[in-house]
């Protein structure tokens, strides 16, 4: 009995065929392929990309980076020990040399070529087709005109100049013409994409193999174009070092502010002047230029921009051996818009014991019941209020230190006879002696800094052209109205009938009164005219 049910069920499966798979086909490697191909292509995927990017440069504003500003890494690496350590191997440090900001970059740059050539070989395709046959049920269409002539005469005629005229692309067809117009449409969403794309271009190049650094000079001394002399220096993945920069170099030579002196705007900065003389090769002639704001010196392909600009304490520091410890300017940096500037001065060869001094430069100063501040910008009433610090001579460990910071973990700040923290007020040409026969320091006078900017980004034109060329696009596509039109002449029981219709290829906009204007023009082609309802 089994046996006979074995072979029934054999037969059965037998004649049912065989079993068809229950899951999706396999794609297998290059279906696969294929298909990732086109995720890539897609405009979705490219509009993600494009926001990925964007939401990537962010930790590049809020993160310290180190081609920018490596001790501030430094300093965040130290007070973040979890922390800083993951952002590190996140790459958060060097946003846009890390792995995964290049990975987005790039797959952007694939995913817009992906989507631009083969719509490029349809376009071309499209530019070359003929206007289509009018459908067979024009009365369907959303613009549409009807009337009837007494014979035909020369209507297609009359329709194919009047297309014409309204720069449709005109076909002729037995009986009918078939018109078509906004190729520029798709031509502007094109463009725009190809735009990017350069843009794209334009960015990558000037970040391989352009420059940018900052360095603070104060008036009357110099600067020659070497990367040891930038504050900081960002250089391009393709920057192979001194030899990629312009053997330029500059002076100082004056530095002019001028500020509202009355008024609701007292104060508000009017006009920044830096005198410079300059030469663009060491052997080539010495030339002036006055660098103002948004008005840059160009050298070579660089451009010099004034950033801003400060003062600069000059003080000499004596040891209690009585040996100049520290002598020349400090440059202070500005804490507000009256340029109460605060700095600090390091004099770390002093004996027995090193010193150190931090405060704040007040042009104008003035003694508040919250202490001292500046009350205008302009150097009025200088003044140079600082606290002293001194501590034993430490070894040189090569950590790069701030020279606007002063490490006070190894240091003592002075005291006064009362046992309250040690404070003096220089006005220019003052002295004051340190507590415990430390030294002293005299406020000498003071000199202003400008912060320049010396930059090189090979890129701007080419990413301005794509900038440029995208709103072009974009204006096309957004103004540009695809419109198909056709004019129909038939019989109908012996009636001569002239069809008008016309497809928008988008949102309709004035469809129904170009067609009524067509129909107007069509009606005198023959002497005598019937209008059907």
């Amino acid at each position: 009995m089994g046996g006979l049910m074995t072979e029934i069920k054999d037969r059965i499966a037998a004649a049912s065929g065989p079993e068809e798979p229950s899951g999706p086909p396999a794609l297998g490697l290059v279906g696969w392929l294929r298909w990732s191909w086109r995720q890539l292509t897609s405009m979705k995927t490219a509009l993600v990309l494009l926001f990925l990017l964007a939401l990537g440069a962010v930790p590049g504003s809020l993160v310290p980076q180190t081609p920018i500003d490596p001790i501030k890494v430094s300093d965040f690496l130290a007070a973040h020990k979890t922390l800083g350590p993951l952002y590190d191997k996140l790459g958060l440090f060097d946003v846009y040399k890390s792995a995964w900001f290049s990975a987005i970059y790039l797959l952007l740059f694939i995913s817009l070529i992906g989507c631009v050539v083969p719509r490029l070989s349809v376009y071309v395709k499209g530019l070359r087709a003929r206007p289509p046959k009018p459908p067979r049920n024009l009365d369907r269409l959303p613009g549409y005109q009807r009337f009837e002539l007494a014979e035909a005469g020369d209507v297609i005629e009359v329709a194919t100049r009047e297309l014409r005229r309204r720069r449709f692309r005109v076909q002729s067809y037995d009986g009918a013409v078939g018109a078509e117009r906004g190729y520029l449409r798709e031509a502007g969403n094109l463009l725009f994409h190809f735009s990017l794309i350069l843009a794209l271009v334009g960015v990558a190049w000037g970040s391989l193999f352009g420059y940018r650094g900052t360095v603070l000079v104060v008036v009357g001394n110099g600067f020659s174009n070497t990367v040891a002399q930038y504050d900081d220096f960002t250089p391009g993945r393709a920057f192979s070092g001194d030899d990629d920069l312009p053997p330029f170099s500059l002076t100082v030579k004056d530095f002019e502010a001028k500020f509202q002196e009355d008024g609701p705007q007292k104060g508000a900065a009017r006009e920044f002047k830096a005198q410079l003389d300059y030469q663009q090769t060491p052997d080539a002639p010495e030339k002036s230029y006055l660098l103002e704001v948004n008005h840059p010196l160009k050298l070579d392909g660089s451009s010099v921009y004034l950033l801003g600009h400060g003062y600069a304490p000059r003080v000499t520091v004596k040891d209690g051996q009585g040996n100049v410890a520290f002598s020349g300017p400090a440059p202070f940096l500005p804490q507000d818009s009256n340029f109460s500037s605060f700095g600090v001065i390091k004099a770390p060869d002093a004996r027995p014991e090193t010193l150190g001094f931090e405060g704040f430069f007040l042009p104008t100063a003035y003694i508040g019941p919250n202490g001292p501040v500046s009350v205008f910008p302009d150097d009025l009433n200088p003044e140079l209020v600082m606290t002293g610090y001194y501590g034993r001579p430490q070894p040189e460990t090569g950590k790069p230190e701030s020279v606007y910071q002063l490490d006070k973990s190894k240091l003592t700040q002075f005291q006064q006879t009362n046992g309250d923290k040690w404070r003096l007020q220089l006005a220019p040409g003052q002295s004051a002696q340190l507590p415990d026969k430390a030294g002293s320091i005299t406020f000498d006078g003071y000199s202003r800094w400008v912060k320049l900017q010396i930059s090189h980004t090979p890129g701007t034109g080419l990413a301005l052209a794509g900038i440029s060329l995208a709103i072009l696009g974009l204006m096309g596509s957004l103004f540009v109205h695809p419109r198909r039109t056709w004019v129909r002449v038939r019989e109908e029981d012996g009636r001569t009938v002239v069809e008008v219709a016309g497809l928008d290829r988008g949102p309709e906009r004035g469809l129904g009164d170009e067609i009524q204007a067509i129909t107007t023009a069509l009606k005198p082609a023959s002497s005598s005219t019937q209008e059907q309802p």
